[in-house]
């Protein structure tokens, strides 16, 4: 009785989260601006993947610079990035900041645009991307935007978009015109926009110094100090190549997946509760042979919501449209993620 009670809860909760939708921000559309635009590209042994970023910008009239924060690279990152015409920024490894945003520091520091677009290394901008983003800081003080996914293995596409789902039934879909306090904010810190001048002001990304999730820790702290956060949808001008397997995903996703290093213990148990309630319960019940009505009820809003996933995905196939198959599998991995918080990356390790 109290398990259905909670379940029902979780199911609530969810549906006024996705409730939140009915109103989305429109997606970022191709756009050129008048603004001088600096684009920083955090990067380490990133020699595969950077080319095809860099390649994107080239052309681009918006882009004032590209400047690469070279952090540490052992392989062949800053030679690709001065030969695709970037500058390259030999990152100095500070003790008391995690790696990334004190890239991203560096990078901001040395830019001279007005405005400063951030991009991760594996992403691949289109045309139009980076004016699209410093036009949408007219009616916002950060911005951040959503790519789409390029998932190219079976099982990459199975167990991707269900990690995804969790996010929406945890937080609702980021780009929801309806307001959101502070510390429930969630961003994507592969596509950002800012202006230069006034995030220096507020201390650059020291908010983030110590955080592995460090695009949420941003922008919620930004958020609390006032700052007009806004998620926007730029599946239709960028993508991403996160991973190159599921098992890549399940590692190197899952450690990040719960945001433990920027949510409070009982957010987090709350959050943990409702996949486990609302996910993953209806599909071991259903695998059992024994689902109750409000399992097929949840199921049914889970199966409703994947059209809308879809076009996060650059490719889908079967596999996508069985992935709530892989939701028992997710609230594991976001249970482990919840209780062991990840504090190594790339080979550094930073105290907690």
């Amino acid at each position: 009785m109290l398990l259905t009670l909670a379940q029902a809860a979780a199911g609530v909760t969810v549906a006024a989260r996705l409730a939140r939708g009915r109103r989305r921000r429109p997606p970022l559309s191709a756009r050129r601006t008048g603004r001088l635009v600096s684009v920083v590209v955090p990067a380490r042994d990133e020699e595969r993947r950077i080319g095809e970023c860099l390649a994107g910008l080239a052309g681009e009239p918006d882009v004032h610079e590209v400047i690469v924060v070279d952090d540490g690279s052992t392989d062949r990152t800053a030679e690709v990035a001065r030969a695709h015409g970037a500058r390259v920024v030999s990152g100095m490894p500070r003790g008391d900041w995690v790696g990334k945003p004190w890239a991203l520091q560096q990078g901001l520091e040395a830019a001279t645009g007005e405005v400063v677009v951030s991009l991760d290394a594996d992403t691949r901008p289109k045309a139009g991307l980076v004016g699209a983003l410093a036009e949408a800081l007219q009616g916002a003080d950060l911005v951040t935007a959503a790519a789409r996914f390029e998932c190219r293995g079976a099982g990459e596409r199975l167990l991707h978009p269900s990690m995804l789902a969790s996010l929406v039934y945890r937080y609702g879909p980021a780009d929801a015109e309806a307001p959101v306090a502070p510390a429930r904010l969630i961003s994507n810190g592969q596509v950002t926009a800012v202006r230069r001048e006034q995030l220096l002001a507020a201390g650059g990304y020291a908010a983030a110094a110590g955080h592995m999730t460090d695009d949420a820790a941003l922008a919620r702290a930004l958020a609390r100090s006032g700052w007009r956060v806004k998620f926007l949808d730029g599946t239709a001008l960028v993508e991403v190549r996160m991973y190159e397997s599921a098992v890549e995903t399940w590692r190197e996703w899952g450690r990040s997946i719960a945001l433990a290093d920027v949510t409070p213990p009982a957010w987090l148990a709350a959050d943990v509760a409702v996949v486990w309630l609302a996910m993953a319960l209806p599909v071991l019940r259903l695998a059992a042979g024994r689902p109750t009505k409000l399992d097929l009820a949840l199921l049914a809003v889970r199966a409703a919501l994947l059209p809308a996933l879809g076009g996060a995905y650059t490719r889908r196939g079967a596999a996508f449209w069985v992935s709530p198959l892989a939701d028992p599998a997710t609230a594991v991995r976001l249970t482990l993620s919840a209780l062991r918080p990840a504090r190594t990356w790339r080979g550094r390790s930073y105290p907690a």
